[in-house]
């Protein structure tokens, strides 16, 4: 009876995850639990976007002397990767499909 109930529960955890129905442990790098850390990773995710972005163009526009039209460019980019992480942090399944 105990091997029974032990191979259900095998069974059960093994669907769960395949389904993805767990909640990640603390410290898996799973999404915000509070408004505080949605905010937050939002703010770091366009932030860090747009400071790539402009540090790219900077460099490029620097060693190629094509000032300031790099920079703009990348500007423009960093927002859109910027954005589209926010997008994906609010949609997280958007682009998961499992077949």
């Amino acid at each position: 009876m105990v091997d029974n109930r032990d191979s259900l529960k095998r069974r059960l955890k093994a669907a769960r995850d395949r389904q993805g129905l767990d909640k990640p442990e603390a410290g898996q790098g799973g999404l915000p639990n509070s408004a505080w850390g949605f905010g937050l990773r939002a703010g770091v995710e366009v932030v860090s976007a747009l400071v790539v972005g402009v540090g790219l163009g900077f460099m490029l526009d620097r060693w190629l002397g094509t000032w300031p039209w790099l920079f703009l460019v990348f500007f423009v980019l960093g927002a859109a990767a910027g954005v589209l992480n926010v997008y994906r942090l609010f949609n997280p399944r958007s682009g998961a499909r499992k077949g």
